[in-house]
């Protein structure tokens, strides 16, 4: 699916967490702490550290996330991410799902009074048919994330 056709889903959370921006881009960096920090990851494997085109490192895993659908039925979704954090400042993940679709998350860290300000821009492709899934649960995540994120940046 010729991802330039379409227009992509975009949109933005900030939210401030008690923590350093070093303590935060350490635990972004760590692909096991996505586990939890999103509602639909529950499990990460096939953690490939490596370095990019341009040399810098990055690290590629598989990320599983779980849907429930009816009762104990549910379907595990693996996507595979690409996650660059080699900026202090800044973490991107990059999401390829099944069903074509991409997600591009790119979290920005700016220290304040209180502890880091941290902004997540996403945006994110999906054919026609799973815009609208797409969109509502890419906004649900992020959401979730930064709310959890503030939570376990205020535990010492």
């Amino acid at each position: 699916m010729p991802e330039e056709r379409q227009a992509p889903i975009a949109f933005e959370t900030t939210t401030v967490v008690a923590a350093s921006p070093e303590r935060v881009h350490r635990h972004l960096s760590d692909p096991y702490s996505y586990i939890g920090l999103s509602p639909l990851v529950v499990a990460v494997r096939d953690v490939r550290p490596g370095h990019d085109a341009q040399g810098r490192e990055i690290v590629d895993y598989l990320a599983v996330e779980r849907f429930r659908l009816f009762g104990p039925l549910r379907w595990d979704n693996p996507m595979r991410v690409r996650l660059t954090s080699h900026r202090p400042d800044r973490v991107v993940s990059d999401v390829r799902s099944p069903g074509w679709v991409r997600l591009r998350a790119v979290v920005e860290l700016t220290a304040v009074a209180d502890g880091t300000r941290v902004r997540e821009q996403v945006s994110a492709f999906a054919p026609a048919p799973l815009r609208r899934f797409v969109a509502a649960q890419a906004r649900q995540v992020a959401a979730y994330r930064a709310a959890e994120l503030a939570r376990r940046m205020a535990v010492p």
